[in-house]
């Protein structure tokens, strides 16, 4: 990753018609402190040169958000609905995975590969509660596209949820799809 010198953020930000306050709001760093980097008197900390960075992106309109990239409406399970039920939505959707919801909350993942893992011969009887892993990320519906991807790199899904209800779902294969 190549880091932008000072005159490159004073280069982006004057070509956007930015004044150094109005970038400053949207980074949420002080007025002063773009002036110091701009004048090269300081050396900013790795996060700090981030949200400017990303405040100038989005300012050019090339920041991707979790509304642009999720997968919506959200086609889930209850934890107490049968694993035969769940595989029979995973086929007819074509998913890979579906989020396990209780109450518009999401409580885990459920996908084919939990299935072939468990090892019972009756495991389409089971509750989907005793087959899901509960390891989920979820995150607000203007998470970044470096946000989703960190949690990404741990995860096989990203819920993206709004006033704490999943409104949608974001794997690698969203990732690849608006980048590519």
């Amino acid at each position: 990753m190549e880091l932008p010198t000072p005159d490159d953020l004073r280069e982006r930000r004057t070509e956007l018609g930015l004044t150094q306050s109005k970038l400053a709001d949207r980074a949420d760093v002080s007025q002063p402190l773009i002036a110091r980097i701009e004048g090269g008197d300081v050396d900013p900390r790795l996060s700090t040169l981030r949200r400017i960075v990303n405040a100038l992106e989005e300012a050019e309109g090339g920041i991707l958000r979790a509304d642009e990239l999720m997968n919506a409406p959200v086609h889930s399970v209850a934890p107490d609905d049968s694993v035969h039920e769940t595989q029979d939505i995973l086929d007819e959707g074509k998913y890979s995975q579906v989020p396990v919801v209780r109450d518009g909350t999401p409580v885990g993942l459920i996908g084919h590969s939990d299935i072939i893992q468990h090892d019972r011969e009756n495991v389409g009887d089971l509750p989907v509660a005793d087959v899901m892993h509960e390891s989920i990320a979820t995150v607000e519906t203007d998470a970044t596209i470096d946000e989703i991807d960190a949690y990404l790199t741990h995860n096989d899904a990203v819920l993206v949820v709004d006033a704490g209800e999943t409104v949608g779902i974001i794997t690698e294969a969203d990732i690849a799809a608006h980048v590519s």
